[in-house]
């Protein structure tokens, strides 16, 4: 699926969520065929399926262990982001952030999309 995404001239992601291992991924990462690797890792600090959830950081970890083994991969983490929970996310590695509730309900969301972008932004 991966190799086929690629051959359309698009950008191919893979996602993890709560409770899977992240160790799952490293025969898929470490695929020496590059057409058959992902772009990006998704890292789901929520259980899917409905926005907003309360963040488990207890997912971090495993964004921190995709950074250590892959620096320069993009590592993207869904799930009760906002500007409480954003640090934590950006300092285990994460440079792709989705943020529903956060953004959506606040008074004021080019504000938090700013705040969220610099931390991290100043992590890079």
């Amino acid at each position: 699926m991966i190799r086929y995404v690629h051959e359309q001239k698009m950008l191919a992601g893979i996602a993890i969520k709560p409770d899977t291992p992240v160790d799952v991924l490293w025969d898929i990462l470490d695929n020496p065929t590059k057409e058959e690797v992902p772009d990006m890792v998704l890292v789901m600090t929520v259980h899917p399926g409905f926005g907003g959830q309360k963040f488990i950081a207890s997912e971090l970890p495993k964004v921190t262990a995709l950074r250590q083994r892959y620096p320069n991969l993009n590592i993207e983490v869904d799930g009760g982001l906002s500007e409480a929970t954003i640090d934590q996310a950006a300092d285990a590695g994460a440079n792709v952030i989705v943020a529903g509730s956060a953004v959506f309900g606040a008074k004021d969301p080019a504000d938090v999309i700013a705040k969220l972008r610099d931390a991290v932004e100043k992590r890079r």
